[in-house]
């Protein structure tokens, strides 16, 4: 059967132009609908925490009934119905219950849809990037639409945008042939011996801390731009400019892969973190820092998540692999980024957003800290595997 390579690349496109008008604008549209700082930091607080649960749970779902494609359409028309709730109520009360409810469906669908895209190539997984690099393009294309629509239009745009891209996400899901997945025989290695060592969570921490880092920049940077007179474009076009980086260097990646140790990359990725979350705090007035500090999300996103997807791979083996995925998804991106999501939302106003940036780079160091220690220092784990 013929790869189905422009309904996968389709869903890519369409849930990550999602991500695109969602993450650089909800913070603003909230602020422009009366939220304050604190309520903002604590509805992302919400939105993050879903991702505690709802991949291990969904997850488990999907491996006892084999129905990922399923889960995913049924996923993808209740995050669409209930998102579209925004469209009408606008307070903290049932914004935050919606706010839940809809996350709890939307973390659902991409760890399946990353399955199901393995599952149809088969035999031929160096083609995931071809098909994946439809996401960042979506992406650059709704954060430049929308930001330039901002520039003369109201910020009420942003929940209709949302809601019908969420919409075109469930329609692809439905075109989008079922396969069935492929049968695994039994794990040499039992998860709990797996979920004893101490790298595995010396690893788990270091992103974590990484995912906490990158909380303020997801929540506020548009909002902090804003402050400074930046203009939607702008903003659009800085947030695009650092996926155009993440592009590159995912192109570049395979070549890096041959050359540098996992290890290496993590932690030169990580001093990157560094630099970056200081810049950002401290270098506001300096455009062509801001352009630089932009690129080095090359680094601080994409080196940094090829990284932990080899080293998810490495130590959880081919059986076990949705239940690690899951488990970093939830203890990075969940808890992480719920916790960077209420510390940045409390002190963003009374502290200031120099300090919160401050506090980025002051949880990056602690994480390079732990990852020189512990993470990747034998040498039969510090080469990918997956090229």
């Amino acid at each position: 059967m013929s790869i189905p390579y422009w309904r996968l690349s389709g869903f890519y496109f369409f849930y990550f132009a999602t991500v695109g008008v969602f993450i650089p604008y909800w913070g603003l549209y909230l602020k422009e609908s009366g939220f304050n700082p604190v309520e903002i930091g604590e509805l992302s607080a919400m939105l993050s925490g879903t991702r505690i649960i709802a991949p291990l749970l969904w997850g488990w779902i999907a491996d006892r009934t084999g129905k990922n494609l399923r889960i995913i359409r049924i996923a993808a028309f209740l995050t669409a119905l209930l998102f579209a709730g925004f469209l009408y109520i606008h307070g903290y009360f049932w914004v935050a219950w919606i706010t839940i409810g809809f996350s709890f469906f939307w973390n659902a669908a991409l760890p399946q849809f990353e399955a199901v895209t393995l599952y149809h190539l088969k035999n031929e997984a160096h083609r995931y990037s071809q098909i994946r690099l439809w996401g960042s393009i979506g992406f650059i294309v709704a954060v430049l639409g929308v930001g330039r629509l901002l520039d003369y239009q109201s910020p009420d745009i942003i929940p209709i945008a949302i809601t019908a891209l969420m919409i075109l996400i469930w329609l692809v899901s439905l075109i989008t042939p079922t396969i069935q997945a492929p049968h695994h025989e039994v794990a040499a290695v039992g998860m709990m011996k797996i979920m004893k060592s101490p790298e595995l969570w010396a690893f788990l921490v270091v992103y974590m801390l990484l995912q906490l880092a990158h909380a303020p920049y997801y929540v506020f940077y548009s909002i902090y731009l804003k402050h400074y007179h930046y203009t939607a474009s702008l903003t659009g076009f800085l947030w695009a400019l650092a996926v155009f980086a993440e592009i590159v260097l995912f192109i570049y990646m395979r070549r890096l892969l041959k050359r540098f140790s996992l290890r290496a990359i993590l932690l030169f990725s990580i001093l990157l973190s560094v630099v970056r979350w200081l810049m950002i705090a401290w270098c506001i007035d300096y455009f062509w820092l801001l352009l630089f500090a932009q690129l080095l999300h090359a680094a601080t996103f994409a080196g940094a998540h090829v990284a932990a997807i080899h080293l998810v791979h490495l130590y959880f083996g081919d059986r076990h692999q949705g239940k690690g995925q899951a488990l970093y998804t939830s203890l990075t991106f969940g808890l992480g980024g719920m916790l960077g999501s209420y510390y940045s939302g409390y002190y963003w106003e009374s502290l200031g957003a120099e300090f919160v940036y401050s506090m980025a780079a002051v949880f990056c160091s602690i994480a390079f800290v732990i990852a020189y220690i512990w993470v990747g220092r034998e040498s039969s784990q510090n080469r990918a595997v997956l090229g």
